[in-house]
């Protein structure tokens, strides 16, 4: 994703408009499929992205229409501490103090069951954090 100061900014095709939904396809490209020497690393990989936009909050657009996709760049932040600082926070913590109390095999095993309840939480509350991290569209 490229970005500029404030804002996480990605090129996207609208696939589909519902009633109050814009779904926007990127592709996200890895850094091997654009490098020269790709064929003698791992093979790049594509992956296609699809997009949730809130309709009411987006200009007129149609399915095929190139646009662009935008986020401001502390909700990117904020995303990725939700998504991987925090959780590894949590394994790490819950591994430090519960090793002083099982053997190794076991604290591993309920540090990871520590995060059951983190994503589980994260998934009660998806319809707060989706009004948090709201992308908005350009065409």
């Amino acid at each position: 994703m490229s970005s500029g100061g404030d804002c996480i900014a990605k090129t996207g095709v609208v696939e589909r408009i519902e009633n109050e939904r814009i779904y926007v396809t990127i592709t996200a490209v890895s850094a091997c499929v654009s490098c020269q020497a790709k064929g003698y690393c791992n093979p790049g990989d594509t992956a296609a992205k699809v997009i949730e936009i809130p309709r009411a909050e987006a200009p007129e657009v149609k399915p095929g229409q190139f646009v662009n996709v935008s986020m401001k760049a502390s909700n990117g932040n904020l995303a990725v501490f939700y998504g991987y600082v925090l959780p590894l926070l949590i394994l790490i913590a819950s591994l430090v103090i519960l090793i002083n109390f099982t053997t190794e095999g076991i604290a591993g095993l309920l540090s990871l069951a520590m995060l059951i309840p983190y994503y589980t939480g994260l998934y009660a509350f998806r319809k707060h954090l989706d009004r948090r991290f709201r992308f908005s569209v350009e065409p």
